[in-house]
């Protein structure tokens, strides 16, 4: 099946079913509606879930992590501005 660029804007959730269905459904452009891409399945997705610990051993986080930011990095994270970029 072929369907124009403006049915695919309105039509996307149909067209991308019957493509998981199986149907051909290539999306055509212009007057001419000349082919520019096709609607496929991707398949089934893996399980993407990391498994705890999965860079155990790989990765050190030193004590310095645990400590207090200091007052002019905390207001940069806090989107203010650091006092340190102050001329005064």
């Amino acid at each position: 099946m072929e369907a124009t660029m403006h049915e695919a804007k309105t039509q996307l959730s149909k067209l991308v079913e019957r493509a998981i269905a199986g149907e051909e459904v290539i999306l055509t452009r212009g007057r001419r509606r000349a082919p520019v891409a096709r609607l496929v399945p991707i398949g089934p997705v893996a399980d993407r879930k990391r498994p705890i610990g999965l860079y155990k051993g790989q990765i050190e986080i030193g004590p310095e992590f645990f400590e207090p930011l200091p007052e002019d990095e905390l207001a940069l994270w806090e989107g203010g501005e650091s006092s340190a970029a102050d001329p005064e």
